[in-house]
């Protein structure tokens, strides 16, 4: 029995797990990309706005502040110089922490320090004006606080440049990030499609084909093909099916088989009692023959009679047994013709040919009587004059795997009708025994040989002329009970 090692729902199971997941992960991956490159771009794009402010910021609002200062029109009370410091300082700040790049962090760190030294000159010039310096004094600070303003503006103008380089290296990456993952959709696809086909494959080996011998099982069974078996699938669901079917072949099989034994063995019965019926009607007639003999003092014909008749009987007998050899097949119709020569005397003889290598061969008994018993009472009697009976058993070629066993009379025979007839009442499966009327012993014989040779012989066969005698012969196999 082939060991299951497979498990139809764990491959469905697996196979729909691998789908899912080959579906699944691009999709987690594309995404992930996306948030990343979107998370750089958007951080860039918010540095470079930001560096734009702030770079306004420093060139041109804190010197136009600061040259109101100067020309009095503002005092440092009341200018916002020092938000607008903190507001660059702070927006540097923030830039630094959304760049990774190194060189534009390069780049913020200097416009950073460039925010000190700007911060650091603007409260050297309140100073310088709290302590009462001249406007020439002033001035000249203060255009060296519009160079250090144009410097910052110089360096985060850099920083922008390079952040829009950045930002196109960036897009950059999206473009073939987006081109692998089409590659990939693409690949992932084709993979798709040849694991959706070999599961596919899989499924028919392992599940359509196991279904399908299964299905000639029932087939088998239902044309009565009961010896068949269907191969137990490599998979666990559909197994137990297949070992059931199995089993309930085997059990229709051995039930069926058991049921035609019961009913081999009550035809046994039925032929035993068959010849029971027989037997009295034979006896009845050799008594009276004897009874006869005796009154006439006839002695010697009584003590012929009388030992052929206790011979017949002991081969009737056969201690139970139901096979016996050719020879005592034959010494039995020896003995009933002695018995029937003795009572017809002026109207039977007989002859009998046998071939000399086959007495031992043994055959079913009590198959050559109720023949000769056909032939004198239903032949010879009905015709005028002396009648003879044949008897022939020979071999059907030269292999000797067959005989063949005839008797053949001269009597009255049967006209086309009745010969009719006769083969109907013999090859009819199903008929009343008590309306065969003139064919009890030949139904009798064709019925036990069908029943022990089985279909190794077509039972008896009747050719017969009116008038002009009938012959009647079976064919039989050379073996003995055991292979029956």
């Amino acid at each position: 029995m082939k060991v299951v090692t497979k498990s139809l729902r764990k491959l469905l199971l697996f196979v729909f797990i691998f789908i899912i997941g080959i579906m699944v992960v691009p999709t987690f991956y594309s995404v992930a990309i996306l948030q990343f490159h979107t998370k750089q771009y958007d951080a860039i794009i918010s540095n470079v706005s930001q560096a734009n402010e702030i770079s306004l910021i420093a060139k041109n609002n804190i010197p136009n502040e600061l040259w109101e200062i100067v020309c009095g029109k503002k005092s440092f009370m009341n200018s916002q110089q020092y938000e607008m410091i903190k507001k660059i300082s702070t927006g540097i700040e923030e830039m630094l922490g959304r760049t990774k790049n190194q060189n534009t962090k390069a780049q913020l760190e200097v416009a950073n320090r460039t925010c000190t030294t700007l911060s650091k000159n603007i409260i050297k010039l309140e100073t310088q004006i709290e302590s009462g310096s001249s406007v020439t004094e002033n001035e000249h600070l203060l255009d060296e606080i519009r160079t250090i303003t144009a410097l910052f503006s110089d360096v985060m103008q850099n920083y922008i440049i390079s952040e829009i380089e950045n930002a196109d290296i960036a897009t950059n990456a999206i473009r073939r990030s987006s081109i692998t993952l089409t590659i990939l959709q693409f690949v992932l696809v084709i993979l798709t499609l040849s694991v959706s086909i070999i599961a596919s494959l899989s499924v028919s080996k392992t599940f359509v084909s196991p279904l399908k011998d299964m299905q000639k099982l029932s087939d088998d069974i239902a044309q009565g093909n009961l010896s068949s078996r269907t191969p137990i699938p490599a998979i666990k669901e559909l197994a137990p099916f297949a070992i059931n079917m199995n089993t309930m072949a085997e059990q229709i099989e051995l039930l069926i088989a058991k049921n035609t034994e019961e009913q081999k063995n009550f035809q046994k019965a039925e032929m035993k009692a068959l010849q029971a019926q027989i037997t009295p009607h034979f006896l009845y007639n050799t008594f009276d023959t004897i009874i006869w003999l005796a009154e006439e003092a006839d002695t010697e014909r009584v003590v012929k009679i009388t030992k052929a008749f206790s011979e017949f009987l002991r081969i009737s007998l056969s201690k139970g047994h139901e096979w016996i050899t050719v020879e005592q097949e034959l010494d039995h119709i020896r003995n009933y013709l002695t018995i029937q020569k003795i009572r017809y005397a002026d109207i039977l003889n007989y002859e009998i040919f046998v071939e000399e290598d086959m007495s031992e061969i043994r055959i079913i008994k009590l198959v050559l009587q109720p023949l000769i018993e056909n032939a004198i009472y239903h032949g010879i009697k009905n015709k005028r004059g002396r009648g003879h009976i044949e008897v022939r058993v020979q071999y059907t070629d030269e292999t000797k795997e067959y005989l063949q066993i005839s008797v053949k009379d001269d009597g009255a025979g049967f006209t086309p009708e009745r010969l009719e007839q006769v083969r109907t009442e013999l090859y009819t499966s199903e008929v009343d025994t008590e309306k065969l009327s003139t064919v009890y012993g030949l139904f009798n014989v064709h019925k036990k040989l069908k029943l022990y040779y089985g279909d190794k012989t077509e039972g008896l066969k009747i050719k017969s002329e009116q008038n002009k005698g009938c012959d009647i012969s079976f064919v039989i196999p050379c073996i003995g009970e055991q292979y029956v």
